[in-house]
């Protein structure tokens, strides 16, 4: 099942790394985008004005940069725009940084979350959609992670906020029948991606002689997601609008017993050691890493792997493409990015 050619969706976060790819893809199969953004300076404006640029050389992309903490803003770009389908990626992200600057994420992934349901309630789209985070299974040691598991104990706030708007979807689903599906994010990466996560970051450091952080001795394990694959799970569960008491897959689905209401992990199940990613990123670049030996940080897991069964059985595919493969893309196109 596809999306009727042209829908009118309203995307979040469109400056941002998945919020980019989204938006270009959905432009490119002939969609009709709106992107919200608030240019926040947790990492590099300049690299969130460049995503957007190339968004608006399509006529069929507009874009508001506002805050979503701004209620009557907010609610303007839905009244003016009308979406059809609604994509909520925009929030303050970053597991180490909530540690840092915790108030950040109550404004933005509560705050921010509450004034765009209240505009999503009153907009009525068929199908409303907003990322999670592995990071909501928290101190849960039975992997792979699924998507049914209890996530009571978040190991960050960051993870909690995520969480707690798991709920407050989950509760306006119930009340307002609205189809609501969360989506679970599991290490994105690829071209275009925040300079704040661990490949940016040791390319960037590789590349200037300098070393790079490795924490639990390089122990830990990640579910890799390709942002290509990732995209091709948001898309398809776009199409996949949740309907109460009509379960794809009864043994495995999270569909909720009262709501219109999903959780889906976007990851592989193929979990890569940290040894095996910084080796991947030498054999890229044909330099070797020094490394910076650390304990694991705070809000840290040894481990994330994603059951996948859900979203094959809603969208027929999930990510599958190889880390040496999209290790390289990113290469090439940091490489010329920055110049190097």
């Amino acid at each position: 099942m596809s999306l009727p050619v042209p829908t009118r969706v309203l995307v979040t976060g469109t400056a941002g790394f998945i919020g980019f790819h989204l938006a270009r893809r959905l432009i490119d199969a002939g969609h009709v985008v709106c992107g919200i953004d608030g240019m926040t300076a947790y990492y590099d404006v300049g690299l969130k004005r460049r995503r957007h640029g190339l968004l608006r050389a399509s006529n069929r992309f507009s874009a508001h940069e506002i805050m979503l903490e701004d209620e009557a803003a907010t609610q303007a770009v839905f009244r003016d725009f009308r979406p059809e389908i609604v994509v909520h990626l925009a929030a303050q992200a970053g597991v180490r940084y909530s540690l840092e600057n915790p108030r950040a994420y109550l404004d933005a992934n509560l705050v921010g979350t509450f004034n765009l349901m209240e505009a999503v309630r009153e907009a009525a789209p068929r199908h409303f959609l907003m990322a999670s985070t592995s990071s909501v299974y928290g101190g849960n040691l039975d992997q792979p992670f699924r998507e049914t598991a209890r996530t009571a104990h978040p190991l960050t706030l960051y993870a909690a906020t995520k969480g707690a708007a798991e709920l407050m979807t989950h509760a306006y689903a119930h009340l307002h029948g609205l189809p609501t599906t969360m989506f679970r994010f599991f290490t994105v990466y690829g071209p275009w991606g925040r300079p704040d996560m661990a490949l940016f970051k040791f390319v960037r450091a590789m590349l200037a002689g300098e070393p790079i952080e490795v924490y639990a001795g390089g122990a830990m394990q990640r579910d890799f997601t390709y942002i290509d694959d990732l995209v091709d799970g948001i898309v398809g569960l776009m199409a996949q609008a949740p309907r109460l008491g009509e379960p794809v897959a009864p043994e495995i689905d999270s569909l909720s017993p009262v709501a219109p209401h999903r959780i889906v992990n976007i990851g592989g199940g193929s979990p890569v050691g940290l040894d095996d990613f910084i080796a991947t990123i030498e054999e890229a670049l044909g330099i070797p890493a020094k490394k910076l030996m650390l304990p694991l940080q705070p809000g840290d897991v040894p481990s994330t792997v994603a059951d996948t069964r859900l979203l094959v059985a809603l969208t027929g595919a999930r990510p599958a493409t190889p880390v040496s493969e999209g290790v390289g893309a990113f290469v090439r196109w940091y490489r010329d990015y920055a110049g190097r």
